[in-house]
């Protein structure tokens, strides 16, 4: 008996992981919805890419992702990882495409599989493998046959690759929707007569390989059937699909806005973003995605742009450590909640669209004894009192208020019932000797990486070479050196004057003469072009012109953007300032060398003899440094805080963390301390940051990190000082929420599975530590009346309760977590007729 019940016990518990685990076999739509096993699904889905975080934190973000309330997790395909060199696969690591996708599925949730191949993502080349540059004849992304042969053979490796492991639906496996090209539509026009019959030829190819699921083409209002098209952008509650029979689904939703080099940070504040999404639910959508929920960190060479940072947070609901960031994750969960509970009147029937007034509208779904009713005010300056169903509701400027019931608001966009959090990065000593400093470690090494020409495969070509035609992009670096005999004659030479002009695609360039750094330029994002004018000094004989030119990520996006070349186009001159006579340089005899001689070595992952422990050399350009480090105590996100450094390249225990560049600032004006949610957001809309380097911290993932004996390698192009160099743990430094007692209740407070849909007319305000094992250990402001201000920066207002801290101290003190009523049987009634609200700020420990 006793083994009869264990095998009971274990067949039970291999049933339940079944049960979590095996997914629909049937995925269809019509003009309402995608199909799932006969039954129309509403479905929330966000974007997470699996090389932009490590293998360790995929369950972490995906868990999060479903108590945020996403049924579907989106990722692109990356060409470029998974076949470096044509016929060599990569699937290991943070390429382990197929663990990926079995995390989601051991969560409970569907994938969207975003084949491409073209991702674009502000990704390295779209996401294209450089070599297919060198096919003879290939034009990418058009009617050609060499692509074609090309993106098959590899579109077919990935469906495959799924086959195998039987994990798309139809095998039982999560995979319901598959992508084919990406936002081709945007550019079509600039291939001409090859676009239409590439876009045919996609499509066909597409349905041949049988995944059994749906395929859809974004941004391509042209895709032909079966295919679905679908939208991208900040707003899509506009979209229409080019067929009745097609669903409206919504595959980018921009959360934010992704970092470059030498710009402010963008944001996008939720009231916004939850204002776009319940616009699109309200008017007939039924699958969106967030692009992105999670969006990471761009390690390695893997950024495109050019100049797009190693940050890859996108102002996402996950932010870039993987922490939530809040409001925005709070409010979308909110949302999400309504969503899912009126899932079946949505896709029931279409909505009844009408007019509440200028600006003003209503959508109703009704079926049966069901009635679900939305209520939008699109006006940006005013909120307006409207009449609905003999009811009488305040909608607030640019917002969406929803009635499960057609009677009783529980979420309006605008108003945030979900708390905020304010983080912060705490410096640790690494080192347990070092009681005063910061430093990252005690004791550095170092290596100066030569200028010039010094490796073996260097060789000697007229004219000035195209840099990504000749590194392949194997490196950031290309060398261009020339030798000069000056006689003294010379009437380009000027004794008290002589200018180096060089004109460059870059992305940015550094010129050494006679082994001396003389100039450095740089392009930005908006225009990659390099042109520098340095004042140069040659003595008589052989001098010698070196020049690094070096990339900051390949294009990403446009017609034929892979034909765009970098490096030093020209000319390079000698002109004196004098006279004005010049001499043109470009089409002398130039010694070129790819990549730098520390890497031809290996230096990030290899011990060499060639390290020096000698005086370590600070500001200094082309220099390596090595130090060995203990990691930070606890389990908090790591980061490493580049104060001091120039530019450059760091690796952590041989791993990538990616070009940082803390020397290159944003603007000094742009920014907006409270940035108005009301109208249309644009990338530029929203910027924090102003007048600071665009990016100082970098990622270094906890499950790259040993306890002690941690070796941190770094390559600076051109002058920093190491030891100012820190680690930092991602902390929350406060918890914040401010809720008015007119505010919607709770979405639980709904009872949605009562008959009459009633509701509990009680507001709560709520807080929750961040980490399982954390308690509120203080509260540090509680107002009840009229307080102000952001989270940080409360104060009371002129009508406040003077019991509001003792009763919040006690409740939420020593707890994990804590709800307070927001109304005056909590606190009393500190002001007669005046609409009150409850402010409080809390830390955590």
């Amino acid at each position: 008996m006793r083994k009869k019940g264990l095998l009971m016990v274990m067949i039970l518990l291999v049933l339940g992981v079944l049960a979590t685990t095996s997914f629909s076999a049937n995925v269809t739509y019509d003009h309402r919805a995608l199909v799932i096993d006969g039954k129309r699904r509403v479905l929330i889905s966000g974007s997470i890419h699996y090389p932009r975080s490590t293998p360790e934190m995929w369950p972490d973000l995906i868990q999060k992702s479903k108590d945020g309330g996403l049924d579907v997790i989106e990722t692109y395909v990356f060409w470029n990882i998974h076949e470096p060199t044509r016929g060599q696969f990569d699937f290991e690591g943070r390429k382990d495409l197929v663990r990926f996708v079995k995390a989601v599925a051991e969560a409970g949730l569907y994938v969207h599989l975003r084949i491409g191949p073209y991702v674009c993502a502000e990704w390295n080349y779209g996401g294209f493998p450089l070599w297919l540059h060198f096919i003879p004849g290939i034009v990418l992304r058009s009617d050609n046959e060499p692509f074609k042969a090309e993106m098959k053979r590899f579109t077919a490796k990935i469906v495959d690759l799924m086959k195998q492991e039987k994990l798309y639906a139809s095998q039982g496996g999560p995979i319901i929707l598959s992508q084919i090209e990406n936002e081709y539509g945007n550019i079509e026009s600039g291939y001409g007569a090859a676009a239409k019959p590439y876009i045919k030829w996609s499509a066909a190819m597409a349905i041949s390989l049988d995944t059994g699921v749906p395929w859809v083409m974004c941004q391509q209002a042209n895709a032909p059937d079966p295919i679905i098209n679908t939208c991208n952008g900040f707003y899509c509650d506009q979209f229409t699909p080019n067929s009745n029979n097609k669903p409206k689904m919504w595959t980018e939703n921009w959360t934010g806005w992704f970092l470059s080099f030498g710009g402010a940070v963008p944001y996008r504040p939720a009231q916004d973003l939850a204002f776009a999404v319940a616009r699109f639910f309200q008017r007939g959508g039924t699958l969106q995605n967030y692009y992105m929920y999670h969006g990471g960190t761009n390690f390695g060479r893997t950024t495109g742009g050019p100049f797009i940072s190693t940050s890859y947070d996108y102002d996402a609901p996950l932010d870039e450590y993987g922490l939530v960031n809040q409001p925005k994750w709070g409010h979308l969960k909110d949302l999400h909640k309504v969503i899912k509970q009126v899932e079946g009147a949505l896709v029931a029937t279409d909505p009844a669209i009408s007019s509440l007034g200028s600006n003003l509208e209503a959508a109703v779904y009704r079926t049966g004894s069901e009635c679900v009713a939305f209520l939008a005010n699109v006006g940006t300056n005013s909120a307006a009192t409207v009449t609905f169903n003999g009811n009488s509701y305040n909608l607030p400027a640019w917002s969406v208020s929803i009635l499960p019931d057609c009677k009783n608001v529980v979420y309006n966009t605008a108003k945030i019932n979900s708390m905020a959090m304010i983080p912060s990065f705490t410096r640790q000593s690494l080192i347990a000797d070092v009681d005063e400093s910061l430093s990252l470690g005690s004791a550095w090494s170092w290596i100066k990486e030569p200028v010039g020409i010094t490796k073996d495969d260097a060789f000697t070509k007229p004219g000035l070479l195209e840099q990504i035609n000749t590194t392949a992009d194997q490196s950031d670096y290309l060398w261009y050196s020339l030798s000069v005999d000056v006689k003294g004659d010379e009437p380009y030479l000027d004794e008290s004057k002589t200018d180096l002009h060089v004109e460059s695609l870059g992305h940015a360039l550094h010129a050494f003469i006679n082994g001396k750094l003389a100039g450095s330029g740089k392009g930005n994002s908006g225009n990659s072009k390099v042109s520098l004018e340095i004042p140069v000094t040659f003595g008589s004989g052989k001098n010698t012109i070196d020049l690094l030119s070096l990339t900051v990520g390949l294009q990403n996006y446009g017609a034929f953007f892979d034909t765009r070349g970098a490096g030093i186009t020209g000319p390079v001159k000698l002109r004196s300032a004098k006279s004005g006579t010049s001499v043109d340089l470009s089409s002398l005899q130039w010694t070129y060398q790819v990549g730098l001689k520390g890497e031809e070595l290996n230096l990030p992952s290899k011990d060499s003899s060639l390290w020096s422990q000698s005086t370590l050399p600070k500001k200094q350009p082309l220099t390596w440094y090595k130090t060995s480090f203990d990691a930070p105590s606890g389990s908090s996100p790591v980061a490493i805080d580049f104060t001091g450094m120039g530019k450059g390249e760091a690796w952590v225990n041989g791993q990538s963390i990616g070009r940082y560049w803390p020397t290159y600032f944003a603007p000094n004006s742009g920014c907006k301390e409270n940035c108005d949610y009301r109208g249309p957001y644009s990338s530029s809309k929203c910027y924090k940051n102003c007048g600071k380097p665009s990016q100082q911290l970098y990622h270094v993932p906890r499950s790259w990190l040993k306890p002690s004996g941690n070796i941190l390698v770094l390559f600076e192009e051109i002058g920093g000082d190491p030891m100012q160099i820190s680690f930092a743990t991602r902390e929350v430094e406060s918890l914040c929420s401010h809720i008015s007692e007119s505010h919607p209740p709770p979405v639980d407070m709904w009872n949605s599975d009562s008959k009459s849909k009633s509701h509990s007319s009680a507001t709560v305000l709520s807080l929750e530590c961040p980490s399982p094992n954390q308690v509120i250990s203080s509260v540090k402001f509680a107002s009840f009346g009229t307080p102000h201000g952001s989270c940080g920066r409360f104060n009371h207002g002129k009508c406040s309760s003077t019991k509001a801290l003792s009763i919040v101290e006690k409740a939420c003190v020593g707890s994990k977590s804590c709800k307070i009523g927001v109304s005056i049987n909590t606190f009393g009634d500190p002001c007669v007729g005046v609409t009150k609200s409850l402010a409080v700020e809390a830390s955590c420990t």
